[in-house]
């Protein structure tokens, strides 16, 4: 490459999880210290580490070529950037966060228009003032830099809007969501001047492919086992799979090697039923990518 793909990680609550998803794709990124400028086992690129509120407007102007940040912060901040990938991954599960209006539990507001002339705290001002204008409902939009279930608790706003995963820290606070505004996942965004650089360009393909690869091979687990031939359609028949299965004549036997990728959510069920229809020394195994 003639310059190197200046790459933005995230700061903050992503950063683990990102430098994980690199790994599992074939980058070790190394972080010293304080440092904003983290090390890659890869000469065609550097890194630096930004919050994730900031990111889409670095790569933007060009200070990044490339960056991953929530789409929430993108809409946030309405930037022009090109949209590369959409990466569902957090630090706490594998589905797409929830920017939700919430009340207290015991507040007589049930629905959006109920919040005219309310005032509402959230870290996404200007996506939130710009929601409530369509709707044509005028709110007091404050910006609350963390704690923002406190603000409402204590009377401070009549209502928030936060980012949840799950819903329990809202519940937990004692709030009650009445409407969800956006549901966010992780972006892979470029810089459109970067993007018209082929060497930069087809770098980021690279990595898009690789880091979704990461992300299904989570998912699914390979099992492999060994079946007698009297058993084996019976036990076929119970296997769901990303094709077909692979079936290998174990030599100079009647019996088979059959091996296959699924869902690991089902294979906890699957295991015992391929047991009961004759499979043995079933061997169960992770998959780092599937491409």
């Amino acid at each position: 490459m003639s310059d190197k793909l200046k790459l933005g990680i995230p700061k903050g609550s992503l950063q683990s999880a990102t430098i994980a998803l690199f790994k599992r794709s074939g980058w070790t990124i190394n972080i010293n210290g304080r440092s904003y400028f983290p090390e890659i086992n890869d000469d065609t690129i550097e890194c630096a580490i930004c919050r994730a509120q900031e990111m889409s407007r670095y790569v933007e102007n060009g200070t990044l070529d490339v960056g991953l940040t929530g789409k929430d912060w993108v809409a946030e901040n309405e930037s022009d950037v090109k949209l590369i990938s959409d990466l569902v991954y957090s630090k706490v599960s594998s589905r797409p966060a929830r920017w939700i209006l919430a009340v207290p539990f015991d507040s007589k507001i049930k629905k959006l228009e109920d919040l005219e002339n309310k005032k509402i705290a959230t870290e996404l001002v200007g996506y939130t003032r710009r929601y409530f204008k369509e709707k044509n409902i005028k709110v007091d939009v404050e910006f609350s830099w963390g704690a923002t279930e406190a603000k409402v608790v204590s009377g401070l706003a009549d209502a928030i809007v936060e980012v949840t995963e799950t819903g329990s820290t809202i519940k937990a606070h004692g709030l009650r969501i009445i409407h969800e505004l956006m549901e966010t996942n992780t972006q892979l965004i470029m810089n459109h001047n970067a993007w018209k650089n082929p060497e930069k360009r087809e770098k980021v393909e690279h990595i898009a492919l690789l880091l979704k690869g990461a992300l299904l091979g989570e998912k699914l687990v390979g099992l492999k086992m060994n079946v007698p031939e009297e058993k084996l359609d019976t036990v076929i028949s119970q296997l769901p799979s990303l094709n077909a299965p692979t079936i290998a004549h174990l030599y100079n036997t009647n019996w088979f090697s059959v091996e296959t990728v699924i869902s690991s959510s089902r294979v906890r069920c699957l295991i015992p039923d391929l047991l009961r229809c004759g499979a043995e020394g079933i061997i169960e195994y992770p998959l780092n990518k599937v491409v």
